[in-house]
């Protein structure tokens, strides 16, 4: 009999033995056939009654057919209550929907990968036609170190809504058109980090003429694209070809695509998946680690094999390049590694980072979780370096409250940990950084360098809370000083996605739900600020030519990289002795964020000036000699010999 590819199809089906504790299962929720369709449900053996449903559409009318469903195996996922149960279903039902029911209400299983509107049935579909034209031909870009990214952040929405030649706007397909991979290329970026793109609740798929936002992290099906990002949410297979296309297009451009997943919570817990399959199996009940109502049990054996089956779909199915973790530290350190063992048998160049802390207290002790303090237990996964990012803009707690930025002194050691990428260095001391009183990183490919994501006030509306009397001049002065220290840093460089036309959010510290007139990007700033888009090219292209500034190795960074005295509100370092293997010698940054002009000690030699009062030129002739310069106030001065 031929076989046929469709949605669920992932694994081979292993044989369950009844009564063994089985732990060697996978999620694999239905095969089928064109004689007949295996349908397997992952579930309490104490269930009264479990069935499935095949319906006609994905949405609206009566079930074709309701078949009781028999248990096949039990003692499995580490439970002894938990079962596998089994239905099978005569007749080639390609094209139809259906809903599990184990008595909690209609669901589409937890590992449906194709759905129908709003999410509510699975469908059955063949995903060999979800193929776009040389798919087979599509290959991840080539990533050597993860310090040779440069990470650009964006919502979907965001990106492409207010584009006036966009011609699918808010659409994975708007990533496809030229337009936007031009943008992409020439601004120098080589990564997409795109904001939870998989089915998510809070959009009405039958009501996209009615405004609707949400950022996406309230998980429905984890590994099925988002059906607001398609241009028909009711054709199960429009999402899945359009989201191929969008990465397909991306890497023929040689940028990668990241994913930003959810696993630590669901959008509730009586809606979801998990809770309608297994009653309280997939949670830590009672704790909200989240800040969202509730906690996924990651330690879970069957939570725990999920998280990994689906991380490996969206790359073997989607060739995702790289994985955002929502609230890491919500998750234990033996899954976060897991999940790393499993993707490096794949391509050992997909990246892994999130964030390293929680939203409240969870269910497991610290020293069990994936937080930034315990990165060194979770070799190559990166996280966010809060340090760096608050150092320069001021605290998380306090909008109104600068840092560095502001011209305030006392944050220079938080930005010198982000500057050697987080690991431990002879001249930076841990004493005085402002939140890890030891280095989280044993590489600097392990901390994320950025002063502005998705998350609080984008950079230029941080800058006009946090600097009283800031002028346009300033504020441009400012955010260029920003993306210069997280440019020239040792760690992986991200970016907010606007902030190369400051972008601004109306001063919304939040804007999960905010609409498109605070989240858009305008694209008129191209227009009116030039030189601000010019210097992050440039800047882009520094850090690409100049391996000095992506060292990737701790103990290179510690060789090759010094710091020089400075005076108060300044941070200078230098760059030593070919680092690298650059072709320059030595490079000279120094960081000014006091309103007034610094002067600084520098060894003596003769020196080409690169970076000055807000422009760049890699080929510049402009010469300092002597042992000392003057650094313009709240600016980058860039030299080498």
């Amino acid at each position: 009999m031929k076989n046929w590819i469709f949605s669920f199809l992932m694994l081979l089906i292993l044989p369950f033995t009844a009564g063994a504790q089985n732990l060697d299962f996978d999620f694999n929720e239905m095969d089928c056939g064109p004689e007949q369709t295996t349908f397997r449900l992952f579930a309490s053996a104490k269930a009264k009654r479990v069935v499935v449903r095949i319906y006609k559409d994905g949405t609206g009318g009566k079930p074709m057919k309701t078949v009781k469903m028999k248990i096949a195996a039990t003692g499995v996922g580490g439970e002894a209550d938990g079962a596998i149960w089994e239905a099978v279903v005569k007749g080639n039902l390609l094209g139809r929907f259906y809903t599990f029911d184990t008595g909690h209400g209609e669901c589409p299983g937890v590992f449906a990968k194709a759905v129908g509107v709003n999410g509510q049935r699975a469908a059955i579909i063949n995903m060999v036609n979800t193929f776009p034209d040389d798919w087979c031909c599509d290959q991840h870009p080539v990533i050597k170190d993860p310090t040779d990214l440069v990470v650009y952040e964006l919502h979907h929405r965001d990106f492409s809504i207010a584009r006036k030649d966009a011609q699918h706007p808010g659409k994975f397909l708007a990533l496809t058109e030229p337009w936007a991979i031009d943008h992409l290329k020439k601004l120098g970026v080589n990564a997409v980090h795109i904001l939870p793109s998989f089915d998510y609740a809070s959009v009405d798929e039958t009501k996209l003429d009615t405004p609707q936002y949400n950022w996406g992290y309230d998980p429905l099906n984890y590994n099925v694209p988002e059906g607001s990002y398609s241009t028909d949410p009711y054709d199960p297979a429009k999402r899945i070809t359009e989201f191929k296309q969008m990465v397909q297009a991306l890497h023929l451009a040689g940028i990668a695509v990241i994913l930003d997943v959810v696993y630590n919570h669901t959008f509730s817990i009586e809606g979801s998946n998990f809770q309608k399959t297994y009653p309280d199996y997939y949670y830590r009940v009672g704790s909200n680690g989240s800040g969202c109502g509730n906690e996924t049990a990651s330690e879970k054996p069957m939570m725990r094999k999920f998280m990994i089956e689906s991380v490996k779909h969206w790359v073997n199915e989607y060739r995702v390049d790289g994985f955002r973790f929502d609230l890491m530290g919500c998750h234990d350190i033996e899954t976060m590694n897991a999940i790393r063992e499993a993707l490096d048998k794949i391509d050992p160049s997909i990246v892994m980072y999130g964030e390293g802390w929680s939203a409240g207290k969870c269910g497991l002790p610290d020293e069990q979780l994936g937080m930034k303090a315990n990165l060194q237990q979770m070799p190559r996964i990166a996280a966010f370096s809060d340090e760096l990012r608050d150092g320069l803009r001021g605290p998380f707690s306090d909008d109104t409250k600068g840092a560095f930025l502001a011209g305030l002194s006392g944050e220079e050691e938080s930005i010198k940990y982000g500057i050697v990428g987080a690991i431990e260095h002879p001249q930076v001391d841990m004493t005085k950084v402002n939140y890890s009183k030891r280095p989280f990183a044993l590489q600097p490919s392990q901390m994320i360098a950025y002063v502005s994501c998705h998350d609080d006030m984008c950079l230029t509306d941080r800058l006009r809370a946090s600097v009283p009397g800031i002028s346009e001049e300033e504020l441009i002065r400012l955010d260029l000083l920003a993306q210069t220290a997280v440019f020239t840093s040792q760690g992986v460089p991200f970016m907010l996605a606007g902030e190369e036309l400051m972008r601004t959010k109306q001063g919304v510290h939040n804007s999960f739900e905010s609409p498109d007139s605070i989240n858009r990007i305008d694209w008129q700033n191209a227009e009116r600020y030039p030189q601000v888009l010019k210097y992050y090219q440039d800047l882009i292209a520094l850090r690409r030519h100049h391996p000095a500034f992506r060292l990737g190795d701790a103990d290179l960074v510690r060789k090759h990289l010094e710091f020089l005295p400075s005076p108060k509100g300044t941070v200078a370092f230098r760059l030593k002795n070919y680092a690298g293997r650059d072709d320059w010698r030595n490079i000279i940054v120094i960081l000014n964020g006091s309103r007034e002009a610094q002067t600084v000690a520098l060894p003596k030699g003769m020196y080409t000036v690169v970076c000055k009062d807000g422009e760049i030129n890699e080929n510049s002739t402009s010469k300092i000699f002597g042992r000392r310069t003057t650094v313009s106030p709240q600016s980058a001065l860039i030299l080498h010999d």
